[in-house]
């Protein structure tokens, strides 16, 4: 694949939600908790919840690096806590989180996603705190 067919791919994914992009075995890990989604279903469910469901958010990129077969997306999750998070209930605060996503590719499709996403600093903003 070249760096070229793995921007346009990826570049599908993040602008255009387009699911199809991720393989029907892709495996999404959570690298601070472990946790894992299987599967394109899985991944659509994981990804519902962060941005739909707990939050009200989107994926503010500031890079994307490409290379043949793997992509890097710096980027900020922004948004609002609207629903149940790690046992928080709903806050209504705006939060902003530094998110890094490592993605492997074969073909067009990713096939597996490692998230670094700033757990710390996002409940500090649930609680209230910015320190």
């Amino acid at each position: 694949m070249s760096v070229e067919s793995t921007r346009a791919a990826m570049t599908a994914y993040l602008e255009h939600d387009d699911m199809s992009r991720v393989a029907a075995d892709a495996v999404y890990r959570v690298m601070g908790t472990g946790y894992e989604a299987v599967g394109r279903d899985g991944v659509r469910q994981l990804l519902r919840h962060f941005y739909q469901e707990a939050f009200d958010a989107r994926a503010q990129t500031r890079n994307l690096i490409c290379a043949e077969d793997h992509a890097v997306l710096e980027a900020d999750f922004i948004g609002k806590h609207i629903g149940n998070f790690a046992g928080i209930e709903p806050t209504g605060r705006m939060i902003s989180v530094p998110l890094c996503v490592v993605y492997d590719l074969a073909g067009d499709q990713i096939t597996a996603a490692r998230l670094y996403f700033e757990t710390d600093a996002l409940f500090r903003q649930l609680r209230g705190a910015f320190i």
